[in-house]
């Protein structure tokens, strides 16, 4: 921003004014701020029986709030069609956590696959804890969920 010092007006009085471009008065460009979903990993990777893998920018979709990364465009094309079946529960937070009626972010790489379904957790205890009693933390998790969700 520049200053200019308009001279005289009436009685030699100043007067200071800023004078503002263009660009100064235009709204900010912060450029993407959309989460990344589980950290770049590919949510369809967990599913194929491997290590989960990263995934690349160039194979991206957007779904439920998030930028989704995927290591090929097949599985892109495969999360498109039925995001729901491949991405974790609790969107991503941990699911221990989520069974005991609080969230704690999920780590995707402390994860694990039950009938189906991608369960993540905060740390290697949690999934310990989580791995204990596999159902009935699932249904306390399905049933807190609502209350807890922080959107």
């Amino acid at each position: 921003m520049t200053l200019k010092v308009l001279s005289t007006l009436a009685g030699g009085a100043m007067l200071a004014a800023a004078a503002l471009s263009p660009a100064a008065i235009s709204p900010a460009e912060a450029g993407n701020q959309l989460p990344t979903a589980i950290s770049g990993f590919d949510a369809v990777s967990y599913h194929q029986g491997d290590a989960p893998q990263r995934g690349e920018a160039r194979f991206n979709h957007f779904w439920n709030g998030a930028v989704w990364f995927f290591s090929s465009e097949a599985n892109r094309d495969a999360f498109r069609a039925d995001p729901e079946a491949f991405a974790p529960a609790y969107d991503g937070y941990c699911a221990w956590a989520a069974s005991q009626g609080y969230i704690a972010p999920g780590d995707p790489l402390i994860y694990e696959v039950v009938d189906g379904q991608l369960y993540l957790q905060v740390h290697p205890r949690a999934q310990e804890l989580w791995q204990a009693d596999i159902p009935a933390h699932i249904a306390q998790g399905a049933e807190n969920w609502p209350r807890i969700n922080p959107f």
